[in-house]
Formats: structure tokens, C-alpha cells, sequence
């Protein structure tokens, strides 16, 4: 199973170069049940946000929507146990709590690795950074 960061879905969203497709293709496997993926909640509020920012209102609404009714990904919960797990990992790497956050999700979703442009995920030790 993979980890999919917030930008794999912004990219697939604005980005027409080859960074975007590659997003696209690999949102297109976990589609087609090809590829085992989770995502978070706190990709939801990334994903809607930089949407709404960079296009309008009702791009962001249906982005949203796209990514609730993605076929195929799994959305993993976020509790106490997991916002404590991010804080062991701001403490131990010094990662930005919402990186934080992904990082915990994906070691507690047992992912094989987190795909993601941000190169601060490989200092993380318990978890593979795939780059997009």
C-alpha cells in the first residue's frame, strides 16, 4: 500500500506538465485497482485550499468531492493516538506538524512508502519516500 501526500492530488489537479501526469497516472492505478493507496483528511483541506487559491470557488468544491469519492483510496482516521505519534515525529525530525501528520498516517497504515515531491519525508527513518 502507498501513502499518498496532499501534492500527488494537487499536482494531478494544476499541473498539465510531466509532474502532473505522473500524479495522474498513479491516481489512475489506485482507480483502476491496481495500486493500494490511503490518503487523510488533512489531504482534504490541502487539496480544497490550494484549489480554491489558484482557481475558484467551485473548482475547490469539486475537487473535494472527487477526493471523498475516489474510488479504490482508503481514508485513514486521525485521532489522539495519531496527532501524538506527529508530535513524536516534530520532536525526533522536525518536521511542520502537517507533514507530521502524513508521516504518522502512513507508518500507521503500514505503507510500503509515501509518495511525495517534499524530500524532508526521508529523514524519517520508519517510513520510504517514492518520489513523484
Amino acid at each position: 500500500m502507498l501513502y499518498l501526500d496532499s501534492n500527488v492530488f494537487i499536482y494531478a489537479a494544476l499541473n498539465m506538465e510531466e509532474i502532473g501526469e505522473r500524479a495522474r497516472a498513479i491516481l489512475r492505478k489506485v482507480q483502476q485497482g491496481e495500486e493500494q493507496a490511503s490518503s487523510s483528511a488533512l489531504t482534504f483541506d490541502e487539496l480544497v485550499w490550494v484549489i480554491k487559491k489558484y482557481r475558484t470557488v467551485k473548482d475547490a468544491i469539486n475537487a473535494g468531492e472527487a477526493f471523498l469519492n475516489f474510488p479504490n483510496l482508503k481514508l485513514a482516521h486521525v485521532n489522539g493516538d495519531l496527532l501524538a505519534s506527529a508530535l513524536n515525529i516534530i520532536k525526533k525530525y522536525g518536521l511542520d506538524p502537517r507533514d507530521s501528520i502524513h508521516a504518522a498516517t502512513a507508518i500507521q497504515e503500514k505503507a510500503e512508502a509515501i509518495v511525495s515531491t517534499d524530500a524532508h519525508f526521508d529523514r524519517i527513518k520508519e517510513i520510504h519516500r517514492k518520489p513523484l
